[in-house]
């Protein structure tokens, strides 16, 4: 392991769902610098010509393909023809590696969601990963061609707490279709990576905070987050070092350590000592959440019959 050859994307082509902003624009720009081809995919064609001219800037030689494309996610049929477009500019091989970073959250109190909030939770949290990931590993498969494919998940893959109810299930969701492929590709030679990012400051956390309730912000005020740039390192570096489960920063990797599973771990030392740590930080997280929920309930009462929600 520590002699392996590190993953180098240079010369090879990137697909990255999601590329037109955040994390996936931040992971585009680092993979140009590091000489892929990289091709991008997202709904809006605006986004995407500004994030494409972007990526021109960092440009390492002439000979880079770099493509932007506009196609939905949200069902097999568009993931799969996003991927087709994708791959026509490359002789129609399939990705040498796919970076799943499309997704968004709206957090909510449960009781204020609507069937649509659920279900939009799942889509754009589970689905529109899970069927890019669905279309790489068939055409890779009948291709007979390796390559890698990363999911992206949250922190919130590992814990949940409130305001979370259509996002947190969906994060879930993709750990365990993580670990199921990076057993099942196994018989492929494709490898499968997910990230659990914490807090990023991006657009999307933006628009978040337009439902986002009053205690959610409150439990979040501790973590810091990362830069989408940070976030990008962190996920090629844990790419780079063939890591099953990636993290960014040290409460996520506790998380990682102590709910991990059969999955294989980063470092089998360092790794148990986190998880011994974590009998510790856990419990008080624990109880620094349940503190701060149980002190709302007064003005969470307030709340739902200013909204008229009680009959």
């Amino acid at each position: 392991m520590f002699f392996s050859k590190k993953w180098n994307p240079d010369g090879l082509h990137v697909y990255i769902p999601g590329g037109s902003s955040g994390l996936g624009l931040a992971l585009a720009i680092l993979m140009v610098q590091k000489g892929a081809h990289v091709s991008i995919v997202a709904r809006g064609q605006d986004r995407l010509d500004k994030a494409l001219v972007e990526m021109q800037n960092y440009r390492q030689n002439p000979a880079q393909k770099l493509n932007a494309y506009s196609f939905g996610l949200n069902s097999a049929a568009e993931a799969s023809k996003a991927l087709e477009a994708v791959c026509e500019a490359h002789e129609g091989h399939s990705p040498d590696a796919v970076f799943a970073c499309a997704g968004a959250s709206k957090p909510m109190f449960f009781v204020e969601m609507t069937e649509e909030d659920l279900t939009q939770g799942m889509d754009s949290g589970y689905w529109v990963q899970a069927w890019t990931a669905w279309a790489a590993v068939r055409m890779m498969v009948r291709q007979q061609r390796k390559g890698k494919i990363a999911l992206v998940s949250s922190t919130l893959g590992y814990i949940s707490y409130t305001g979370y109810a259509s996002y947190s299930p969906a994060k879930q969701a993709l750990r365990g279709l993580a670990d199921t492929l990076h057993s099942e590709c196994m018989l492929y030679g494709i490898d499968v990576h997910i990230f659990f990012p914490p807090t990023m400051k991006t657009d999307g956390y933006i628009e978040e905070m337009k439902t986002k309730p009053d205690i959610t912000t409150e439990i979040e005020a501790k973590d810091e987050g990362l830069t989408t740039e940070q976030a990008a390192l962190a996920m090629f570096t844990g790419i780079q070092n063939n890591q099953a489960h990636i993290t960014g920063e040290w409460i996520t990797n506790t998380f990682r350590c102590c709910t991990r599973g059969a999955v294989p771990g980063n470092n089998w030392f360092i790794d148990k000592l986190i998880d011994i740590s974590s009998w510790v930080i856990v419990p008080i997280f624990r109880m620094e959440h349940d503190g701060m929920l149980k002190r709302h309930r007064a003005s969470h009462q307030e709340y739902l019959r200013s909204k008229g929600f009680f009959s």
